[in-house]
């Protein structure tokens, strides 16, 4: 046991500095925004924010050490078992598992909605629990793209996949497509606004286009032989993409034009004041003055798109194209992206 414990503190201490970064909910639009529009009446979009949240909050504390390391340290059969029984104790979310027992028991809640959350936390801890080889399987099967661009589309793709506002949006999206589905007879309206709801879920992102590359790889867009509209422009087109399959059961073209005045406002964040993410959590926003204003001007592409007429289409693309060669020719000429990052 003298062994273990200063493994846990450590691994104590590591936890909660992980779990500060849970706070990038503070300076996401989405929650903000969604929190003054809907009030009380948006309790399903704070369901499904929990449940985006749960997976990551259930993880192994014990894969914070290497398994390498693990092996080496001079440590006894008891000391591992010690290890594996106090380890998960370190996770707040499984103090809260043991309150609703208590609850469940004494009959506050059903023992049914206590299941339901006890399974979704251990899948969040088995699937913390497998190697990372395992992990971005199908991310592999990501498709391919023509064009010189088609690894930095399928690269950026996949950056957008391991942001928990991608599977936000996802959520949101599958229940459009549920409703559908269901032929619930639901107005137009109703589709067109949770499409807006899918793309307020990714607005943050368009704003930290790259936080996710770390120091590696914005070295390497040195190196590439690539232009800053062509960088800027396939990580674009991988926003876009997954935007477009989002929307397919709600609004497609709405979708789209929001989602490219979106960008062109995110641009200028992107390129001249970037800021590092962290995987598997929401992106944070530069600043939630900023943020609002993107979204006053999202929201008026989406809508002018969605009701009034089509060819406000083609001046989201205008005003998306120009954007993007505006700030690649400033990604060109400036370094404050590689030396202030």
């Amino acid at each position: 046991m003298a062994r273990a414990a200063p493994i846990l503190r450590a691994l104590g201490t590591a936890f909660r500095r992980d779990w500060k970064s849970i706070g990038s909910i503070g300076v996401n639009v989405f929650f903000p925004v969604t929190l003054v529009m809907l009030g009380r009446a948006g309790g399903y979009i704070y369901i499904l924010i929990g449940l985006v949240m749960l997976f990551p909050m259930s993880g192994d504390p014990l894969r914070k050490i290497p398994p390498s390391r693990l092996l080496l340290w001079p440590l006894d059969r008891r000391d591992r078992v010690v290890l594996r029984l106090a380890s998960p104790w370190l996770n707040p979310v499984t103090w809260i598992l043991a309150v609703l027992a208590a609850w469940a028991a004494h009959g506050h809640i059903t023992f049914g909605l206590w299941a339901l959350v006890a399974g979704l936390v251990a899948a969040g801890f088995v699937l913390s629990r497998l190697p990372p080889a395992g992990k971005p399987l199908f991310w592999r099967r990501i498709p391919s793209c023509p064009g010189p661009l088609e690894q930095q589309v399928r690269k950026n793709t996949r950056e957008i996949l391991s942001t928990l506002d991608f599977y936000l949006a996802l959520l949101l999206s599958l229940t459009g497509l549920a409703y559908r589905i269901a032929r619930l007879g639901l107005p137009a309206q109703a589709y067109a606004d949770l499409n807006l709801l899918v793309l307020l879920a990714l607005t943050s992102y368009t704003q930290c286009l790259f936080g996710l590359d770390g120091e590696g790889g914005l070295s390497r867009y040195r190196l590439l032989p690539l232009r800053g509209w062509q960088i800027l422009i396939s990580k674009d087109l991988a926003l876009l993409t997954v935007v477009l399959l989002l929307s397919l059961p709600l609004a497609p073209l709405p979708g789209l034009g929001g989602a490219m005045v979106a960008l062109a406002l995110g641009h200028s964040m992107s390129v001249q004041e970037p800021r590092q993410q962290t995987r598997w959590r929401f992106s944070t926003g530069v600043s939630l003055g900023y943020s609002l204003l993107q979204v006053v001007a999202m929201t008026a592409a989406w809508g002018a798109v969605a009701f009034s007429s089509t060819f406000f289409f083609l001046a989201c693309c205008l005003i998306w194209l120009f954007s993007t060669s505006w700030f690649g020719r400033r990604l060109d000429s400036s370094k404050t992206l590689w030396f202030q990052y």
